[in-house]
């Protein structure tokens, strides 16, 4: 007989957002169209919630031995600075995060931190 698809079987606790399946412990997905990120729940991410996430970094880098973690520290300060402008520059947003997620690449812990924050920014 053929094969058959039962669909998606995940043990150990999945999150499925539209298309997107992510599966494992604390596992998260997302769907990205159009250039703007998502949140878990299918809806864009506030620049509250990006700030949260660059507060995070923010501390994550501030534990880490990241050979230029003051510098990387002073990029996302002033991209949390920028988030909280009322006339933010989404530009200088875009090009901070870039520079975070470069900066950080070799970093797990950092890079998953530092990757969403720059889908989210280019959601603005």
């Amino acid at each position: 007989m053929g094969s058959s698809n039962n669909g998606i079987n995940a043990t150990g606790g999945s999150h499925v957002v539209s298309s997107a399946v992510a599966s494992g412990r604390d596992a998260r997905a997302a769907v990205h169209t159009g250039g703007s990120a998502r949140a878990g729940d299918g809806r864009q991410q506030s620049p509250e919630e990006i700030r949260e996430l660059v507060s995070r970094l923010i501390e994550e880098l501030g534990r880490s031995d990241h050979p230029d973690r003051a510098d990387l520290i002073e990029v996302a300060e002033d991209a949390r600075e920028e988030l909280t402008s009322e006339n933010r520059r989404t530009g200088k947003l875009r090009m901070l995060a870039r520079t975070l997620v470069s900066a950080v690449a070799g970093f797990s812990a950092l890079a998953s931190l530092a990757r969403p924050i720059e889908e989210a920014v280019r959601g603005l």
